[in-house]
């Protein structure tokens, strides 16, 4: 059984600070609010936390070992993340210099609903450190001899948490006095996300695997 200990729910708020603060889910989540609107958003959020959920069960399920054990699937993982997320960076920082640009809000995803709900979850499936993020908590938190439930039931906790901030920002962001303070200072937001996103990329081909 899941226990909510005072130790657990402090790691659960860890999770939730970590998982608001900036980066290309978060982002993406965020511009696309601002610039397309709440649906838009919405279904961008749910992608994501589509590809969040994909990672927290398998690491459940073990395949963090297989992983770690095979670095191949790691290496092919980092770099197809690290090039999607440079191309990101690029497109943002190119918008931000553009003497003509009708400021449009955030770094926005366009599409359909379910084109966006693809965008958002290659955003979490294509960065193989979010498996390792939910291995590294699950061995935090769970105690040696954790049963299957117990882990899922860790799982539920965290994913509820994750849900509160990524739905959480497409709302927040599709507000029009969001929208509005966001203008007033768009060159400096989108220069802000393209460092975010190019950062994140070269975290990734960067990031070591400890064996």
């Amino acid at each position: 059984m899941l226990s909510m200990t005072p130790e657990f729910i402090a790691i659960w708020i860890a999770w939730l600070m970590a998982g608001g603060s900036p980066g290309p889910a978060t982002m993406g989540v965020a511009g696309t609010a601002m610039s397309e609107g709440r649906r838009p958003a919405l279904a961008f959020a749910l992608g994501i936390l589509a590809g969040s959920a994909s990672w927290g069960i398998a690491a459940v399920i073990g395949l963090s070992a297989v992983m770690l054990a095979n670095v191949w699937v790691f290496e092919i993982l980092r770099y197809a993340g690290a090039a999607y997320l440079g191309w990101l960076a690029l497109k943002v920082a190119k918008r931000a210099m553009d003497a003509d640009a009708t400021a449009p809000a955030g770094t926005p995803f366009k599409g359909s609903f379910g084109a966006l709900f693809v965008k958002g979850a290659a955003v979490h499936i294509t960065n193989p450190k979010a498996i390792l993020s939910w291995a590294s908590i699950y061995a935090i938190v769970a105690p040696a001899d954790a049963t299957p439930s117990t882990l899922f039931g860790y799982f539920g906790a965290l994913f509820a948490g994750s849900i509160l901030i990524f739905i959480g920002y497409a709302f927040l962001f599709s507000s029009p006095a969001i929208v509005r303070g966001y203008r007033r200072a768009s060159r400096v937001f989108d220069l802000a996300f393209a460092g975010f996103f190019g950062f994140a990329a070269f975290k990734i081909l960067t990031a070591k695997l400890e064996t």
